[in-house]
């Protein structure tokens, strides 16, 4: 039987701030066009006023249970719970007039079944190459001979990175954070 990927089980590792994004701060986003579950290309970049970016490691499928030991990599549950805390708080991010995306390395046949499953109403991204990971310098970790991003969120205003959030624990939390922050 499938595990509830709605919800996080308890005993999950926390993950610990390894300084891997302390680089990211102050930085300007590269211009790359990144494919858009919408059929579209974004280059974050070129997004002249503020965005939320989050990236995380994989959706699960309700039918699959997780992989074999995933729950054991401090931050790697949480995508789904994460996915659906910013589609539940998205109004509130569209009335201040920030958009919001999420970006994986995963397949873009499942991003976008992902967006339909859960009814997103903001756009993934897909960075399968990992050309943005790279040339942010993410932290990523390998697993069953794939690579995947870390979960982090970038907030971005003008192309220009001014806020980090990682690590990113609980997932379902991080949109409250951001709100939080944008509110002041």
């Amino acid at each position: 039987m499938a595990k509830n990927l709605y919800m996080l089980p308890e005993g999950l590792p926390e993950p610990q701030d390894d300084g891997a994004c302390d680089h990211l701060q102050g930085m300007t986003v590269p211009s790359l066009a990144l494919p858009s579950t919408g059929g579209e290309t974004v280059d974050l970049s070129a997004i002249s006023g503020t965005a939320v970016v989050f990236f995380y490691p994989m959706t699960g499928k309700p039918e699959q249970p997780p992989m074999r030991g995933w729950n054991k990599i401090p931050g790697a549950r949480g995508c789904t719970t994460q996915c659906c805390a910013f589609r539940d708080r998205y109004p509130e991010f569209q009335q201040m007039g920030v958009e919001v995306f999420g970006v994986s390395a995963q397949p873009l046949e499942d991003q976008r079944e992902t967006v339909a499953r859960l009814r997103l109403p903001y756009p993934l991204l897909n960075d399968s190459e990992l050309k943005l990971a790279q040339a942010l310098e993410l932290p990523t970790f390998d697993y069953d001979q794939s690579r995947y991003i870390k979960r982090l969120t970038l907030l971005i205003e003008g192309g220009v990175i001014r806020q980090v959030y990682y690590p990113v624990f609980p997932p379902h939390l991080n949109p409250t954070d951001i709100l939080t922050r944008l509110r002041r």
